[in-house]
């Protein structure tokens, strides 16, 4: 049986993996298209430039092989991905694959940090309520989370920087670090630094993640409570927090697993207006920057990085399941 479960498993994930390939190409290739038939180029900016003539930009784009036919265009940039190589970025004026190395750690880690504080903070607060459903506190609680749930991602961030960097000046406004000092810090003295810069912009986050969890968990834990294995754990003499925390929760987390399998790549594009208000240098800023220039490389390597995002997460939301549910192994 063990066996069989471990044979489950990695077909699980082999066939996710495939999954996860044809999904980033069917999404590689209509972004490419859509965004190269679209009027202008990385160039057109350039036009406003009375020093630029029409055949110097001819020329650029000959250069670059944008005057080449959109199929050309699109097998020499898969073969290049292939390859590792993402282009040059005309923005950034660097390889894409380095800016992507820059950004994408930032970015990694301040959704990763929002996403554990999320789901905790969600599921310690749905408990609550769910022990104690219709009582003042749940009522509190939920008012709380529906007034962050429902409140936009830019607004709150905005009221954060205000409170807790210029009223109550706890935090660092902006940046990923201190632009001056960092280098010259010793190694704890540059983590309390980066800890100090994470903390608004994955608060932030946390907040909005966190609120929905929640309400989702309460529900799922209201449903589950009045089930038979519940009043047997019960009766058994179990503590009522034994039976919340480990026959109950355990029997409500597949539907919280599923929104943590979406709630990754949310995260990833949701951080985008975080990143810009937070000056957060991460994948946010990086896709802005290159959809206002028309960066073609980089706009479609950032769509590649979230789509992979978006197939990972669904791989780790279906091993979970595993994981909070045996049952689900051996099928």
């Amino acid at each position: 049986m063990e066996l069989a479960g471990r044979r489950s498993v990695v077909g699980t994930v082999v066939s996710r993996l495939l999954q996860a390939i044809i999904v980033v190409a069917i999404v590689t290739t209509i972004v490419f298209v859509l965004i190269h038939i679209a009027p202008g180029d990385p160039f057109t900016s350039a036009m406003d430039n009375p020093n630029v003539t029409e055949a110097m930009r001819a020329r650029w784009r000959a250069m670059y092989g944008l005057d080449q036919p959109l199929l050309e265009q699109y097998v020499r940039y898969l073969s290049n991905v292939a390859r590792g190589n993402f282009g040059w970025s005309f923005s950034m004026h660097r390889p894409v694959i380095d800016v992507l190395k820059d950004a994408l750690p930032n970015t990694l880690l301040l959704a990763g940090t929002a996403l554990v504080l999320g789901f905790a903070g969600g599921i310690g607060l749905a408990v609550i309520q769910a022990t104690r459903p219709g009582s003042r506190t749940d009522r509190t609680l939920g008012a709380g989370s529906m007034f962050f749930y429902a409140m936009p991602d830019f607004w709150l961030a905005l009221m954060m920087m205000l409170i807790f960097a210029y009223w109550l000046p706890w935090f660092p406004v902006a940046g990923a670090v201190d632009p001056v000092m960092h280098e010259y810090m010793g190694p704890l003295a540059a983590l309390a630094d980066r800890l100090k810069h994470l903390a608004l912009p994955a608060i932030t986050l946390a907040l909005l993640s966190g609120a929905a969890v929640a309400r989702y968990q309460r529900a799922e834990l209201l449903r589950v409570l009045p089930d038979d294995f519940v009043r047997t754990a019960r009766a058994k003499g179990l503590s009522e927090r034994r039976v919340m925390w480990v026959h109950v929760l355990r029997n409500a987390l597949i539907p919280t697993i599923s929104l943590l399998g979406l709630s990754l790549p949310v995260l990833f594009t949701g951080a985008v207006f975080i990143e810009r208000v937070f000056a957060w240098p991460g994948m946010g800023w990086v896709i802005l920057n290159g959809v206002a220039t028309r960066d073609y490389p980089l706009v479609t390597a950032g769509v590649i990085v979230a789509a992979a995002t978006v197939t990972l997460g669904s791989l780790g939301a279906d091993l979970l399941y595993s994981v909070a549910d045996p049952r689900i192994r051996g099928r």
